[in-house]
């Protein structure tokens, strides 16, 4: 039987609702207090798990690209390093996080992009360390998070079923969830290959498989779980139109809250 209990205690898998995890990624913009509010939508929209990212900018940054102009959200054009680094969360902004989702009964957790930020992550008690797809052949990372004992959701994006099975082999096949998607931002719709979740669910009997999206709009993500996927996750932005990297791949408040009600719709109905 596919199934994980997450460090929360809370199961994922076969039998069990389908998760809805709320990644407000970067969508905080280097902005605290609209990454307070992004949890509170979260949390009003009924999603299960809110999600932020946390990197060491000069560890999973290419140097090559360090110097590559980008446009910032704030109006400015900078070095790509230095947008990077001005747009990360230190302990007192996780701090605020963290104090913010207990206050509300949310849980969160964090995609970890290297080992110090594995590090980092750890000392608020996740109940789960998510892997992005980026880095789904970073083995020394891997092993960090098998070693660590925390349940682990990798993404796999970008990569073969060879590539996955040898991250499977790295984490550990107990404790780990897999997580169908495309890394396109947005991806086309016909481009997402729902099926996959199906082949994913064949290739791999032991792990929970879910979704992870990236497209316009929110049905395709109730379809992924109409097709089996233990766990949804999903970009949250608070306005779709804002200048920044995800937002146009990313769902506003609302449709986060109407695509937790269809899932939920869909497994009353569903016998």
């Amino acid at each position: 039987m596919r199934l994980v209990r997450l460090a929360d205690g809370r199961e994922v898998g076969d039998g069990h609702p389908c998760l809805v995890v709320a990644e407000q990624g970067i969508n905080h913009d280097g902005d605290l207090e609209k990454a307070l509010a992004l949890c509170r939508a979260a949390q009003s929209a009924g999603a299960d798990y809110v999600k932020l990212q946390k990197k060491t900018p000069r560890l999973a940054v290419p140097e090559s690209q360090w110097a590559i102009p980008k446009e910032t959200p704030w109006g400015e054009v900078l070095p790509y390093i230095t947008y990077k680094e001005r747009i990360e969360f230190g302990r007192a902004e996780f701090d605020a996080i963290d104090r913010e989702c207990r206050q509300l009964g949310l849980p969160w957790f964090a995609s970890a992009w290297d080992v110090p930020s594995l590090e980092f992550l750890l000392a608020y008690n996740p109940p789960a360390i998510k892997v992005p797809s980026a880095c789904l052949t970073d083995t020394v990372l891997l092993e960090a998070i098998r070693r660590s004992g925390v349940p682990a959701i990798l993404s796999v994006g970008m990569s073969t079923l060879a590539q996955i099975r040898l991250a499977v082999a790295a984490l550990g096949p107990d404790r780990l969830i897999l997580l169908w998607c495309r890394s396109a931002y947005p991806t086309p719709p016909e481009h997402l290959n729902l099926n996959a979740v199906l082949t994913m669910r064949a290739q791999f009997p032991v792990q929970p498989i879910g979704y992870s999206g990236h497209e316009v709009g929110r049905f395709t993500t109730l379809c992924a779980a109409v097709l089996g996927a233990a766990m949804g996750e999903r970009h949250l932005t608070l306005d779709r139109a804002s200048k920044g990297t995800d937002h146009a791949a990313s769902v506003e408040p609302k449709g986060i809250a109407r695509l937790v009600q269809a899932i939920r719709r869909w497994e009353e109905a569903r016998g």
